[in-house]
């Protein structure tokens, strides 16, 4: 199968490089010659540094290299099998691309788009074959990352779903499916590991670092929300958040800060700005948490049981199996257990009241209980067996 990848920036250029290393003869295109460039230099600097960890062997790496071939005419994807867009996150463009694509690419052509958060539907509208559109989301870097995201549209053939599926197992990725909705499996279940944290700190409860060091120390989270939000940009993380809220018709659940909003707004963006929640300038000191075991295991169990929440609401929404929503948290970001995994450790009674003590304090409907969990606890079932 001759592979497409559109946009070589640093996602194109990555999934460009896994397919070329499972094999496939791949074309890169890019209307930017200079980023066409700085792929091809990257992707041999990428290899030659393989070859001296002796993970692959110069023979291999010279083949690897030799499979991509750069371009800038649409034109060259006509014997293509399988084309993946991944440019920047606008509609109006992908959809411009996609139309195009169409009049090159034989009808059997699968036309996949690595979007995070565009409804699969909207991309595929308006085309004559919209069977054969489907969302294959890889995330950054996609040599590393196991996890890919495989999100059929409701006009996706069954064929289409299942070839892509395969094909993407066999890149040596761990793919999961999800329903075409705002945020698909990862970046919906994950919104109030940020907003949750956010809230805590806006009523005054911690600071960040303290917040941090619960959700690392106590929590067993590779980085705690507030460096993490630093690290991905206040720019991309609040307006992922907002787009999950405002295409679940302004769900509390889904409520973004306006902490971060006007953070953003004043350029505090964090690593890539120098200061966000935190101060990364030359000589800056970060800030000492409080490091109290009581108030630090409050934090934790009130971002846990809504992150357990949403990962429930995902089944309960067909959104995705039990299985595949823990595999998505676990592979996708690093989650230290899969949520409903650690759901059932917690106790599902016991998550189900710390959701409607929260609900009751604040009588706000961003606390309110997935009807999953309220099935599985009446049941005595486990979140991750299902009901």
């Amino acid at each position: 199968m001759n592979i497409g990848v559109i946009g070589a920036g640093a996602m194109g250029s990555g999934i460009a490089q896994v397919a070329s290393q499972s094999g496939h003869n791949v074309v890169l295109y890019d209307t930017n010659i200079e980023a066409l460039q700085k792929s091809d230099a990257a992707l041999k600097k990428i290899m030659n540094r393989l070859v001296e960890k002796d993970r692959v062997t110069a023979q291999e790496a010279e083949a690897i290299v030799s499979r991509v071939t750069y371009v800038d005419a649409l034109t060259s994807f006509s014997d293509c099998q399988m084309i993946i867009e991944a440019i920047v996150e606008n509609l109006d463009v992908k959809k411009k691309v996609f139309t195009e694509l169409e009049a090159i690419a034989s009808k059997e052509t699968i036309l996949a788009s690595n979007t995070s958060s565009l409804s699969i539907a909207s991309l595929a509208a308006g085309l004559t074959h919209p069977e054969r559109v489907i969302g294959i989301h890889f995330f950054n870097p996609a040599p590393l990352m196991p996890l890919v995201e495989i999100i059929p549209a409701i006009s996706t053939d069954a064929a289409v779903i299942d070839t892509a599926r395969k094909t993407v197992d066999s890149w040596k990725k761990v793919t999961v499916l999800a329903k075409d909705t705002p945020g698909f499996i990862v970046n919906r279940v994950a919104r109030p590991f940020y907003a949750e944290a956010v809230k805590m700190f806006d009523e005054g409860m911690a600071t960040p670092a303290t917040i941090d060091w619960a959700m690392k120390s106590l929590g067993g989270f590779r980085m705690g929300p507030f460096e993490l939000m630093d690290l991905i940009g206040h720019d991309v993380n609040y307006v992922v958040s907002e787009t999950v809220w405002t295409q679940m018709y302004y769900d509390p659940r889904y409520r973004p800060s306006l902490t971060q909003k006007r953070m953003m707004e004043a350029g505090l963006l964090g690593r890539k700005s120098g200061k966000g929640f935190y101060d990364y300038s030359e000589g800056a000191e970060k800030p000492e948490p409080i490091t109290d075991e009581r108030m630090g295991m409050a934090i934790r169990d009130r971002i846990l049981a809504m992150l357990i929440n949403e990962a429930a609401d995902a089944v309960f929404l067909n959104i995705a199996s039990p299985k595949d929503v823990d595999l998505a948290m676990t592979k996708g970001v690093n989650y230290p257990k899969g949520l409903l995994a650690w759901g059932d450790e917690l106790g599902v009674h016991n998550v189900l009241e710390k959701l409607d003590d929260l609900h009751a304090r604040f009588g706000d409907d961003r606390y309110r209980a997935s009807a999953y969990l309220r099935d599985c606890d009446a049941a005595g079932t486990s979140l991750l067996g299902g009901i």
